[in-house]
């Protein structure tokens, strides 16, 4: 299970789950292209494996844009000859009770999480087809994927549909080797989740503490976040897991919280 001599794309790679996704790819022999909408901060990431005697480049990619997806997913194989592992990483979260979401809101999310899902993976496929030897679509899922949780209704939505694409992309593409999985973190404390903290203890009109404790760690084994090491080494085992036996799979990264 080797990722020496494999091209991978992270979408969200600048920062937090994605970023850690990367590095950990890249220590394993991986080339990473980080894909995100911030150029400084990726470009610290591509010089951050470079000077750790890996291969790295950056696109900037809005993973909503069609266009943008194709330039980045093309830039990737002009530049390193192909693409063999998609990370389908971007995302954001939004918190409200269902009857005060702003419809937008629902939109933007949607969008980035489901659409962003979609095209990269429509882009990436194809190229993967045409090297003949097949690849391995990552897609970033959540707990959320398995259950659900109030205020996060367009949330909860598109990490269930994640099941659904990586399950339709499975069936498409096994007899051209190309896999698809799910990875489903439970609470990762990164700058998306201490964001949440506050706006969820305004919400449900309780103490931060009792977020952390009692919302967001209450179902684990051991009342411990999952860690961003965590879910990176179970993105690199289904990189480099290269056969059909592992496919159309949700993986579940999560202390426990939800077991299936």
């Amino acid at each position: 299970m080797s990722l020496q001599g494999k091209v991978a794309l992270v979408t969200g790679a600048a920062s937090g789950i994605g970023k850690e996704c990367a590095l950990t790819m890249a220590r394993l022999g991986a080339t990473l292209v980080i894909a995100d909408l911030n150029p400084a901060a990726s470009e610290a990431v591509v010089q951050e494996i470079i000077q750790a005697g890996g291969k790295a480049s950056s696109v900037n990619m809005d993973v909503t844009s069609e266009d943008e997806v194709n330039a980045g997913i093309q830039a990737c194989v002009d530049k390193w000859g192909g693409i063999d592992v998609l990370v389908s990483n971007a995302g954001i979260q939004i918190v409200h009770p269902i009857e005060d979401f702003p419809f937008a809101d629902w939109k933007k999310l949607l969008a980035i999480h489901l659409d962003g899902a979609f095209l990269t993976t429509k882009a990436a496929i194809k190229h993967m087809y045409a090297q003949g030897r097949g690849g391995s679509i990552i897609y970033m899922g959540s707990v959320h994927s398995h259950e659900a949780s109030k205020l996060k209704a367009p949330y909860v939505t598109a990490k269930h549909g994640l099941l659904g694409l990586a399950r339709v992309v499975a069936k498409e593409g096994g007899t051209r080797g190309v896999r698809a999985n799910v990875v489903c973190p439970g609470f990762v404390r990164t700058p998306l989740v201490d964001k949440q903290i506050p706006e969820q203890a305004k919400a449900l009109n309780i103490s931060e503490a009792d977020v952390i404790k009692n919302v967001m760690l209450k179902d684990t084994v051991d009342g411990e976040f999952t860690t961003t090491a965590d879910v990176a080494n179970c993105v690199a085992f289904l990189a480099g897991f290269e056969t059909n036996a592992l496919t159309g799979q949700s993986i579940i990264v999560s202390h426990g919280w939800c077991m299936e």
